[in-house]
């Protein structure tokens, strides 16, 4: 069977938490748990590396406004290692050209990277810090979840991706134009009171 389901889930997965990925897979492989991983993921300095980082992200991605910033820098990161995990599972595997699977996983990781930095900026919006820890907690949850059953059911795990990433992203278009709205109505409320930016009455 082709690897491409598993590199797209595995790409949807790292636009979201690259790091929890590249454990996931490393420890599933280094137990024998899956011979789909390839042996660079299992090696203990990329898994130590890893475990750090994640923890690091674990605490940062539940932290508000901190972790738009967070995401801002792992624009490039998230999407890089999505690209490197689809190569190195394509070159494991051999049904797949690495390069191609290179650009699906890299592409899926950006997408679903934007779906969860929009997400964030617009729960931002709201003063209590709670929802970004339910919503920080479910997604980690997601991707353990989707990528150990993607080792085993790589097709079904793909559609689910699939169907994810295309929530997400009508998610994030309705959450910015309902945003949108609301600072705009602000704006004229604010105008219309006279606040700071209005002409003062003479």
């Amino acid at each position: 069977m082709s690897v491409l389901p598993l590199v797209f889930t595995s790409g949807w997965a790292s636009g979201i938490n690259a790091y929890a990925v590249v454990v996931l897979l490393g420890l599933m492989g280094a137990t024998g748990a899956s011979d789909e991983v390839p042996n660079a993921l299992q090696r203990p300095d990329v898994l130590a590396a890893a475990v750090l980082l994640f923890l690091c992200e674990a605490v940062a991605d539940k932290i508000p406004y901190f972790d738009t910033v967070w995401d801002a820098v792992h624009t490039v990161v998230r999407p890089a290692a999505g690209a490197v995990v689809a190569a190195l599972l394509a070159g494991h595997d051999g049904s797949l050209p690495q390069v191609a699977a290179a650009a699906v996983g890299g592409s899926t990781a950006l997408a679903s990277h934007l779906v969860k930095a929009g997400t964030r900026m617009a729960v931002n919006t709201s003063p209590e810090p709670v929802s970004n820890i339910v919503l920080s907690l479910a997604e980690d949850l997601g991707v353990g979840v989707l990528v150990i059953f993607a080792l085993y059911h790589p097709v079904a795990a793909a559609v689910i991706a699939g169907t994810l990433l295309v929530l997400g992203l009508a998610t994030v278009a309705f959450l910015f134009s309902r945003i949108r709205r609301f600072l705009r109505r602000r704006r004229e409320r604010r105008a219309a009171r006279g606040g700071p930016g209005t002409p003062a009455a003479v």
